[in-house]
């Protein structure tokens, strides 16, 4: 029940002081009416009080509150000292009003806080709170998801999410994993493979076993992620709230000499004196820069947990704008990560779908990503089932089978036969190297008869993403630990402006650290191990969302579908988030230097001063919640 009583709450908080600003409102308008036909009398001026009080208690409380734990001044008091002051005077309206629209802005920020909260509500909607447990005599029991721990057995029935991360025992179904990967289709598991929490079985019944705890699984994860990021403060909105104690007290001091030195330097009188003062209270707090930059940091760290980018704070989405140049690990990042059959070539093309269940029986007996390629090639091709085969492994050369009582060699040039290898195909092996490719050979008798090239295959979505970045006019750079050749093809066919290779950890790091004297600003996308230096070193660490634990932890933003266009639009929605902040700082400078000479000059009266002060903060919060939006 906790994540419900929290989104309850959330909208209670929400609607309370919406509803308590409205009211306000109404009672309000119904004093001004009577005040205009009786007067302020008794009954009014009650009024008049319950205005000030239903409007004004919440941010009473909480402006008493902070400068009492925080020690330090806040706009909440000058709205109230500001208010009071009105009432003192017989402004009665003025202060009222002021109170009523200080209210509605605080309940406009509430909703904008709490919209931006609203993925972190569905993520936790998407979380079941019973799971159905198998007991050991093969009954099942309805129980809380709390109470599971790991190495429990779990049914999983058509149609259900499941309640937790674990691994299938028994069955197989379809599962719609939209929630975490984002991709629509179902994907089919069966015994052995992983399932997570939030995932949704779409046809047949199974069995489970929990392997994290609750606090653990993916999307816990991820709710973490964007809890974190919502509540780290950003650079910018460090300093307004730093800048907001001093100002506060500034405003004081200036609001006390305004009190008496008008009377004897411009001959005011005391009412006049007093009353501008009061309009200097209301005029001169810094509310809408206050509030210049929360909603719009808030509101875009939502936007991108919308579309699949995590970012762990309000530092780091403002550190993405500002990147020049960006470098890539290759392996699992610009390409797949596995490697695919690129070419099947034969000495006799008459033999090729035979040679081709030959090679395939006896790199089917190893768990080789080259040989799980080719195995997955030949199935491909109709080939299965594959012929058995009896090999013997000769580590870091390859395999010799035997098929039929017939010996085959399996691997490298100088394993098979170099001097053969040289002259096979017209050394069209030198050329598919040259390519990129990884070529292993197949000999028989030390003959040559085919060979088989393989390359981890770039992602289209990195040379579409490649492709923005670039056009955007931020450099591109490749990392890898592969030689210079691969590097060299793998960068020319992903669009990458500059490789770099054989890259170990460490000197990932030096070539970072050159990279930043060079650019100064650096984004740092990678998946494993050997990229969390790099990424720590780099402005902006980006990792994939499959990539390794120690990169997750490492990095400042999350690629949760592993898709690199989206660093683009991260980008934007960074640059757009800078715009507004810029606008709204501007815009509410100048309305607070205009709404200030405009008192020193008498033009501006108390009503008007609480309208243009107050309507430019909401008119702030309002421009804050466009990165809501979808598209921009």
């Amino acid at each position: 029940m906790g994540k419900q009583q929290q989104t309850l709450n959330e909208k209670i908080k929400d609607h309370g002081e919406m509803i308590a600003a409205l009211f306000a409102g109404v009672i309000l308008l119904i004093a001004w009416i009577l005040s205009k036909n009786i007067g302020d009398t008794l009954p009014v001026i009650i009024m008049f009080l319950a205005a000030y009080v239903i409007g004004g208690f919440a941010k009473a409380k909480e402006g008493i509150t902070e400068t009492i734990e925080n020690k330090t001044l806040n706009v909440e008091l000058l709205m109230i000292l500001a208010a009071i002051g009105s009432a003192l005077i017989g402004y009665w309206t003025e202060g009222a009003v002021l109170i009523f629209i200080f209210a509605l802005s605080g309940a406009l920020e509430t909703y904008a806080m709490n919209k931006s909260h609203k993925e972190i509500s569905a993520l936790m909607d998407l979380q079941p709170e019973e799971a159905t447990l198998l007991l050991a005599d093969g009954s099942t029991k309805k129980v809380p998801t709390t109470e599971l721990k790991i190495g429990a057995k779990l049914l999983i029935k058509p149609g259900e999410r499941l309640p937790v991360d674990g691994v299938i025992l028994e069955g197989t179904s379809s599962i719609d994993e939209a929630a975490i990967t984002g991709e629509s289709i179902p994907v089919t598991k069966t015994v052995g493979d992983d399932v997570f929490a939030s995932t949704v079985n779409m046809n047949g019944a199974f069995t489970i076993q929990m392997t994290k705890p609750n606090s653990e699984t993916m999307v816990a994860k991820i709710i973490e992620l964007v809890q974190s990021a919502q509540s780290e403060k950003s650079p910018s909105q460090q300093f307004i709230e730093r800048f907001e104690g001093t100002y506060v007290k500034v405003v004081l001091s200036v609001v006390a000499l305004m009190l008496f030195l008008p009377h004897f330097l411009f001959d005011w009188d005391w009412t006049t004196t007093f009353y501008r003062a009061m309009v200097l209270l209301v005029v001169a707090s810094p509310c809408a820069l206050v509030a210049a930059i929360t909603p719009a940091t808030l509101s875009a760290i939502s936007n991108g947990a919308r579309h699949g980018i995590l970012f762990k704070g309000g530092l780091h989405i403002e550190h993405i704008s500002s990147l020049r140049a960006i470098a890539f690990d290759k392996t699992g990042t610009l390409t797949q990560g596995k490697p695919v059959v690129t070419d099947f070539i034969v000495a006799n093309e008459n033999e090729r779908l035979h040679l081709l269940a030959m090679i395939a029986g006896i790199e089917s007996k190893s768990n080789h990503p080259l040989a799980l390629s080719i195995t997955n090639f030949a199935k491909e091709q109709g080939i299965y089932p594959l012929p058995k085969a009896q090999i013997e492994d000769i580590p870091g050369w390859g395999l010799k089978g035997t098929i039929d009582g017939i010996t085959y060699k399996v691997g490298k040039p100088e394993f098979v036969g170099l001097e053969h290898v040289e002259h096979f195909q017209k050394n069209i092996a030198s050329q598919l190297t040259n390519e990129g490719k990884t070529v292993i050979f197949m000999a028989k008798d030390s003959e040559i008869i085919a060979l088989v090239a393989m390359k981890d295959t770039v992602r289209e979505q990195s040379k579409l993403a490649i492709k923005e970045l670039n056009k955007m006019g931020i450099h591109t750079i490749m990392l890898t630990g592969d030689n210079k050749n691969t590097a060299q093809v793998i960068a020319k066919e992903a669009g990458v402006e500059q490789a770099i290779a054989e890259c170990l950890p460490e000197t990932k790091v030096d070539h970072m650290k050159e990279l930043l004297e060079k650019y100064k600003f650096v984004g740092m996308v990678g998946d494993g191990i050997n990229d969390a230096p790099a990424l720590a070193t780099a402005t902006t660490g980006i990792a994939m969302g499959e990539g390794t634990d120690v990169a997750l932890e490492t990095a400042d933003v999350i690629l949760m579908k592993n898709d690199l266009s989206k660093i683009a639009y991260a980008v934007k929605l960074s640059q757009k988030m800078q715009r507004i902040i810029k606008q709204n700082i501007i815009f509410s400078i100048t309305i607070i230097m205009l709404l200030v000479v405009s008192n020193f000059l008498q033009i501006v009266n108390l009503p008007l001063g609480v309208i243009g002060h107050e309507g430019s903060t909401i008119l702030v919060i309002l421009n804050g919640l466009r990165m809501l939006r979808n598209k921009f």
